[in-house]
């Protein structure tokens, strides 16, 4: 399964956010990286920079590759309604995210590691591929076998109240089911996706 595996610290430090997680590094050191540190003056990015920075952080936040990426814009193009707003739903609706938004794993990373050894099931089946496309009505669960794994037993007890409404939890039986696609202003992610949409129109 193909996903990045370089120095996460590093990018989140050139986007100043943490869009991997919590990152010490990211408290220490708010500034970009490189070795002149905080002193160096950079220069006014063009607009296309901006926008293609844009575009990268939404695919580091979200673990996708290039290819996968530009199929969701088209596929959010072609989608009635804003082009942005497409694209975000579809990647709220991936599987590995929606185990994240659940609280079974404490990362988007972590989570993708649980669907891809098999510990997550959709509607009572296995499905061990990240991006799967989560549909309204969707239950997505821990395996009965992998409901002891101390990994998820630790995300979950760290698990705060029901933070997002187009989910449903069931602490009981660690599992959730998605009620629907959830609405721009419910996504908290700092996002322009306009910024997207613009770049991939020139």
């Amino acid at each position: 399964m193909a996903r990045y595996t370089g120095p996460k610290s590093k990018i989140a430090r050139r986007f100043r956010e943490p869009i991997f997680g919590p990152d010490k590094a990211l408290e220490r050191k708010n500034y970009g990286p490189g070795m002149h540190g905080p002193s160096k003056r950079r220069g006014k990015q063009s607009e296309y920079a901006v926008q293609l920075q844009e575009k990268q952080k939404v695919k580091y936040t979200y673990g996708v590759l290039e290819r996968q990426f530009e199929n969701l814009f088209h596929k959010a193009s072609a989608k009635e309604g804003i082009t942005g707003e497409n694209l975000l739903k579809f990647l709220e609706a991936r599987l590995d995210n929606v185990v994240y938004r659940l609280g079974i794993a404490p990362t988007r990373s972590a989570a993708r590691q649980l669907v891809g050894h098999k510990h997550i099931t959709v509607n009572g089946e296995v499905v061990n591929i990240a991006s799967f496309a989560v549909r309204s009505g969707d239950v997505i669960a821990v395996r009965e076998r992998s409901k002891t794994l101390e990994a998820i037993t630790n995300s979950v007890a760290g698990r705060k109240i029901n933070k997002y409404s187009w989910l449903a939890w069931d602490a009981d039986q660690l599992s959730g089911t998605f009620l629907n696609y959830p609405n721009r202003d419910e996504i908290p992610e700092n996002i322009k996706e306009n910024l997207i949409v613009e770049l991939y129109s020139k």
